[in-house]
């Protein structure tokens, strides 16, 4: 897959950054900086407002998407920006909660982010995985140890109560858990040598780490890895080649890898990840509820600080925030 160097990809951010940075408060003297836009590449009826791309967004998806005082802002709303950027729109982000489909569906937005590449949305088209992510174990960085097997004696931290507690317990049986409150409690204990390993969602869990400042690795997938993807109407040809073609686009060319780098601290890649295979279903009394934004231990509020100006505007685009009722998927 081609990758942009660093330096290219240190240029990117710094533009992005500088894209965005009329929508926050203090980046401007008198006037809000107005990005330049493209040409139009879809119109409507393809998206319901010519000129601008409607993207919905969960706000309790943390580091996907959360709020920043009134700002939504996350790893789907730079995406969102890059993808209004590619197709020469403005930007509306739009929280729309568990509600995705309805949202889409009352054409409140033309697409949503977030999307578990897992989940069954009949009636809807989905993309391809623009973030992959999955139950790992993370390691202190420059771990030499190989990955465990379901019969070794290891202590791993999860979040109490969630999908990846139960994969450990699943796995490993119960004496390998340590339960912990949330995640930031979890990395900390990983920190201090408590736990060999830290189960959470990839994506969830190497924020957190990096929240932390705590250098993580992923040493093992403990399900089948899947991701996260956009979804619009089944029915919405032009939009789903144009959007297709456009994320395709930020990945392969390094823009999805930049904005990981501003999220996570670093790209997530679970190719060569081993899985780890379970003996047999040991224990089901944990309960596998999906992590969320709460996992991390903190709340979207704090991202601002580690985010180069994220928010609901685009790098080409200005975008307004808006809350309805509509959605992403976790994908814990």
């Amino acid at each position: 897959m081609k990758r942009l160097s660093k330096a290219v990809r240190a240029a990117v951010a710094a533009c992005m950054a500088f894209a965005a940075c009329g929508a926050l408060a203090g980046c401007s003297s008198s006037e809000d900086y107005t990005p330049q836009l493209g040409s139009p590449k879809i119109s409507s009826p393809a998206i319901g407002e010519d000129g601008t791309l409607r993207v919905g967004v969960n706000t309790n998806n943390s580091p996907l998407a959360g709020k920043s005082g009134e700002r939504i802002i996350g790893i789907d709303v730079d995406i969102a920006a890059a993808l209004a950027d590619q197709l020469g729109l403005a930007l509306e982000v739009v929280d729309v909660g568990n509600n995705g489909t309805d949202a889409i569906d009352g054409g409140e937005v033309d697409m949503v982010l977030g999307v578990d590449s897992t989940s069954k949305e009949d009636g809807y088209w989905m993309s391809s995985q623009y973030l992959p992510t999955g139950v790992v174990l993370f390691a202190p960085e420059g771990n030499d140890e190989p990955a465990p097997t379901a019969d070794s004696d290891v202590k791993i931290a999860a979040q109490v109560s969630s999908k990846s507690a139960w994969a450990v317990t699943n796995t490993f049986g119960e004496d390998s858990l340590e339960s912990a409150s949330d995640l930031a409690a979890a990395f900390s204990d990983l920190g201090s040598g408590k736990v060999e390993y830290v189960a959470s969602d990839a994506i969830i869990g190497m924020y957190a780490a990096s929240r932390q400042d705590v250098k993580v690795e992923i040493a093992a997938l403990l399900d089948t890895a899947g991701g996260y993807c956009a979804l619009c109407s089944k029915d919405n040809t032009e939009l789903q080649e144009a959007l297709g073609a456009a994320l395709d686009d930020l990945v392969a060319n390094g823009v999805v890898d930049v904005i990981e780098d501003k999220w996570l601290g670093q790209p997530v890649n679970l190719n060569g990840v081993p899985k780890i295979a379970s003996n047999a279903p040991k224990s089901t009394n944990v309960e596998g509820g999906e992590e969320g934004a709460q996992e991390g231990g903190e709340g979207a509020d704090a991202d601002a600080e580690g985010s180069s100006g994220s928010s609901g505007s685009s790098s080409s685009s200005s975008a307004s925030s808006s809350a309805s009722s509509s959605s992403s998927r976790n994908a814990a």
